[in-house]
């Protein structure tokens, strides 16, 4: 058979999504029933269909069998973790970046008072978890040596993992043996596990939960003009496959979030694809994070209303996304954001 993929699709919200989940005529989305679902697309590489949750039944057998098995897991409610709730849309990861030379805030909070008290100031906001990190992945950057990573976060840890849930941002397993031990609640590598080979060793060691992001290249080299057959369905199976290896490696929990990577090593193209269709992630059964904030296809689309912070974009998205039942969204204005989706929320009787 065709391989086909199942992304859910049509959602409702708040008082009218509890209306129609209990009158069966739309499926909650991880169990939530404040935001449901009443249709599907179903996609290959060749062909996409979109069709309503009743018209499956009709469906030949060996498809019938694999979107009722996608549905299980789109359906199913995720076990919080990291202090997330999976249940209350969407989660705000909020960034930290100790770097000189990160693309939006290099050098902004790298003393430690200013970045304790920025921490803690986005947590105050509402976000749910800071992701700290002590080198910058920004397009072109280059890799820093290990002892200079864990310089510049080793003192903000130590002062503010206690007070706060922390996330490392680091692709080396080093980093993050010395992040757990500080009492850090979530690992997140933008390389895809793939930059060190201890990572996996030391994420089976601890069982600390973590993100998979996708990335195509290196920081210094991704952008050069990247490549895929078909974007949404290659970083799908890409998610598939590294699953599998790592069930293969024997971490067997389900404390994983999957993170597409908007602007690692994806052109605007890729990236507005990626985000038009981002449920279809739901069917791997994880909780999906996005890092929306301040990405540069903000400036491809605004053009000459392009600014600094990106607010006005980052907004945008990070409301698309919401409505697409994204569980994390990573960004830099925490406050911000919160205001946006209590705005719209009310106006939106969620």
């Amino acid at each position: 058979m065709r391989r086909y993929y199942t992304r859910v699709c049509n959602f409702y919200y708040g008082k009218e999504s509890k209306l129609l989940v209990g009158k069966k005529k739309a499926l909650p989305l991880n169990n939530n029933k404040e935001i449901s679902f009443d249709h599907i697309e179903i996609i290959s590489r060749k062909s996409k269909k979109k069709i309503s949750i009743n018209q499956i039944s009709k469906l030949p057998k060996e498809l019938k069998t694999k979107i009722f098995l996608d549905l299980k897991k789109i359906t199913l409610k995720k076990k919080n973790f990291s202090n997330f709730n999976f249940q209350k849309l969407p989660n705000f990861m909020g960034v930290l970046n100790l770097t000189p030379d990160s693309f939006s805030d290099g050098g902004k909070f790298n003393k430690k008072s200013k970045g304790a008290k920025h921490a803690l100031q986005m947590f105050k906001s509402g976000a749910k978890i800071i992701d700290v990190g002590g080198e910058s992945t920004r397009p072109g950057s280059k890799t820093i040596n290990k002892k200079i990573e864990w310089k510049r976060i080793e003192k903000i840890l130590k002062q503010i993992s206690k007070k706060i849930p922390i996330s490392l941002d680091t692709r080396k397993s080093e980093i993050m043996k010395k992040g757990v031990k500080e009492g850090i609640k979530l690992i997140n590598d933008v390389s895809g596990l793939k930059y060190d080979t201890q990572t996996v060793s030391i994420l089976k060691k601890y069982k600390t939960p973590f993100v998979i992001q996708h990335s195509k290249g290196t920081p210094d080299n991704m952008q050069n003009k990247p490549r895929y057959n078909n974007e949404l369905l290659d970083i799908y199976d890409f998610f598939e496959e590294k699953i599998k290896f790592l069930r293969l490696a024997g971490i067997n929990h389900n404390n994983i979030i999957i993170d597409p990577g908007i602007g690692f090593g994806k052109n605007l193209k890729h990236n507005m694809s990626l985000i038009r269709n981002i449920s279809i992630f739901h069917s791997l059964g994880f909780p999906i994070l996005v890092g929306n904030s301040r990405k540069s296809f903000i400036k491809e689309l605004s053009g000459t209303n392009d600014t600094k912070n990106r607010i006005g974009g980052t907004a945008a998205s990070s409301i698309y996304l919401m409505m697409q039942g994204v569980q994390v969204l990573r960004v830099h204005d925490v406050n911000e954001m919160q205001q946006t989706l209590k705005v719209f929320k009310q106006l939106l009787r969620y």
